[in-house]
């Protein structure tokens, strides 16, 4: 348990509670809900220019990383297509993969592929169910995929100015701007309760919120004065109670609540928001292709980490599929802006594509 580990080492509710949100973020989960530790641990482990544990903003927005990868790529002779579905996985007489069908008509012809979309997607969308064994494919179905977050994107035509450590007279951004702000994080019972409202199918009345300001340390995503400010919250469920859908009404008293909150710290926050997105479990599922939103394509719980990730006997990358490979985040290790289950899934398939 998170809780019986923050304890241990801290005395202080605030900052055990600070903690804790990393232990719960993405996860429909409370720090006091058994295997919540290791969700902690999953965000701590990696590091950032020898700084163990450390997170970084990417200049020119998230996108800019995934440019640098595609400017990599192309270097070295790949071919990038965007905005092509796939349709399904092209499979050979003895049932092998040999490439892709594109929605428009198309057939890439391949010796291997490599899926980063969802076990789910992968599995029981782009291939034929009776290619597949039976347990295997009632294990990716089985997958909890169960997400509390809504994001929300902010435009603001000024810095937020916090109470608790007021802006400057010329409104430059101070180091806590900078960092990743916590809020109604006070105590570990907060979140709990957050999450105890959301399990029965009511979004938080006072949600878990990380605010993040990344055009206060890259000026240039934002006009001159003006900032972007980035909201994880959580906890929201996938369908609310009495199988009500999240209709405009819904996602907006939700964001309502979470704009409230804030401005409870920051006064004058809602007077300068200039637009705002809303992105609730659906929308993250309909727009990235997130199974139920889920931000590690399936929860990091012990049941499904390790050689259970996606299923018992394919944590290996390879899949019930000759020559399909799983390499995104419902592979093994799993979750996080840090491409190690791409990276082995490569090794992996580089092995097995000497022997073709």
């Amino acid at each position: 348990l998170l809780g019986q580990v923050l304890d241990h080492w801290f005395e202080s509710e605030p900052l055990k509670a600070t903690l804790a949100t990393d232990a719960v973020i993405g996860a429909m989960a409370s720090p006091h809900t058994p295997g919540s530790g290791y969700v902690l641990l999953h965000h701590v482990m990696g590091e950032l220019e020898g700084r163990r544990g450390a997170w970084g903003y990417v200049a020119g927005g998230m996108g800019a990383l995934s440019q640098a990868i595609a400017q990599a790529a192309t270097a070295q002779g790949a071919h990038i297509f965007a905005e092509k579905a796939v349709c399904h996985v092209l499979l050979g007489r003895d049932g092998e993969a040999q490439g892709v069908a594109l929605q428009d008509g198309t057939e890439v012809r391949s010796k291997l592929v490599l899926s980063n979309a969802s076990p789910q997607i992968t599995f029981l969308e782009l291939i034929p169910q009776e290619q597949l064994p039976k347990d295997f494919v009632q294990r990716i179905q089985q997958v909890d995929t169960r997400s509390p977050v809504t994001k929300i994107n902010v435009a603001v035509d000024r810095l937020p100015n916090f109470l608790a450590a007021p802006n400057d007279c010329d409104s430059q951004p101070l180091p806590h701007h900078q960092c990743s702000i916590h809020l109604n994080c006070e105590g570990t019972q907060l979140l709990h309760q957050a999450f105890t409202e959301a399990a029965h199918g009511h979004p938080s009345s006072r949600p878990m919120i990380e605010l993040c300001i990344p055009s206060a340390l890259d000026p240039g995503l934002a006009p001159p004065g003006c900032h972007v400010v980035s909201l994880f919250t959580q906890y929201t469920p996938s369908v609310l109670a009495g199988g009500r859908s999240w209709d405009e009404r819904a996602r907006n008293a939700y964001a309502d609540t979470v704009f409230d909150c804030i401005e409870d710290y920051a006064p004058g926050f809602k007077a300068s928001v200039i637009g705002r997105d809303i992105l609730t479990p659906p929308d993250l599922e309909r727009i990235f292709g997130l199974p139920g939103g889920n931000i590690f394509h399936g929860g990091m719980s012990l049941d499904q980490l390790y050689f259970a990730r996606p299923a018992p006997s394919y944590s290996g990358y390879r899949s019930p599929v000759p020559g399909l490979y799983l390499c995104g985040s419902g592979a093994h290790p799993g979750g996080g802006v840090m491409g190690a289950a791409g990276r082995n899934a490569a090794q992996v398939a580089i092995k097995d594509f000497r022997h073709l």
